[in-house]
């Protein structure tokens, strides 16, 4: 009964978080909260919340559980990284950058759809930032000035949603070129900006995430935890594949596409030891000795 129980779960627990999670977003938006605040408490309660009791109720691997000192070290790179670093290269885009874009003639709002349904602008978003996203995260893999920013996120040797956050703020900041500041200088609405952010930063708890879940021939579009715990692994050959953030058809398009059926992952991280305290991942890239992995 616990087995069966088990395997359905690992089917639905994906949808069913995702959709209790928009679906969350959209009633605190219909009991009158702003949509910022409505984004921020429903990606709060689908990750914090749904995905860390999956963690421990539909574990993929039981070793995988984090230790205290890397839940308190992973916090602080979300509340630096993940959560006050956008926040500020937002503020800073919102107030000067499209300002100055404006008095100067060079607004960019009209080529942006408005007037299509928010949930067809926000795929627009999802696909077209994703094509962005794939070459700039390709290139961090195969080119070794990225390559020693980006090693801060393949440090890790277990994933768990936590550990999402874990990026090296020139590496976050070059991410938030492609994800962000295109929309913002197009306009995109708040609305749809916001329902972006439900949806992405769910994707991105359960990508990360320690829950075993099956997503069957949806791993041919969406960038899930199957296909992304193949590109932790400490194997080059295979950490060098699934760089899809949100969806998974440039890899499949371009040839970096990896979902093995007769093998699972095994080791995660780099090939050399690296620190994993926050000061010393900030330090480690500007280290003329610091060489965690050689690059394809």
């Amino acid at each position: 009964m616990m087995k069966s129980a088990r395997l359905v779960g690992t089917w639905v627990a994906y949808p069913i978080v995702l959709a209790m999670t928009i679906g969350l977003y959209y009633g605190l938006q219909h009991q009158g909260l702003g949509a910022a605040a409505s984004s921020y408490i429903a990606a709060v309660v689908g990750g914090v919340g749904f995905i860390t009791i999956l963690e421990y109720c539909l574990p993929f691997r039981n070793s995988w559980h984090p230790t205290s000192v890397e839940i308190q070290s992973d916090l602080v790179f979300m509340a630096l990284i993940q959560l006050l670093l956008p926040k500020f290269l937002s503020l800073f885009s919102s107030i000067w950058l499209v300002r100055w874009l404006s008095e100067s003639g060079w607004g960019f709002t009209n080529y942006w759809p408005h007037q299509y349904p928010v949930w067809i602008q926000m795929l627009i978003m999802m696909v077209s930032s994703d094509f962005f996203r794939y070459w700039l995260h390709r290139a961090a893999h195969e080119w070794q000035p990225l390559w020693k920013f980006h090693a801060v996120h393949h440090s890790v040797d277990k994933l768990y949603w936590l550990n999402v956050g874990r990026f090296h703020p020139i590496d976050k900041s070059l991410q938030f070129v492609c994800d962000a500041l295109p929309f913002i200088l197009l306009g995109v609405s708040e609305e749809v900006l916001t329902l972006y952010f439900v949806v992405y930063s769910i994707k991105g708890f359960f990508q990360h995430s320690n829950v075993d879940v099956k997503l069957g021939p949806l791993n041919y579009l969406i960038s899930g935890p199957e296909l992304h715990r193949w590109h932790h692994s400490k194997v080059v050959a295979e950490s060098n594949q699934n760089y899809g953030n949100n969806f998974i058809i440039w890899d499949i398009a371009f040839g970096t596409f990896y979902l093995p059926s007769n093998k699972t992952v095994r080791e995660l991280g780099l090939q050399q030891p690296y620190p994993m305290e926050f000061v010393s991942q900030m330090r480690a890239p500007f280290l003329p000795d610091r060489d965690p992995k050689n690059v394809a």
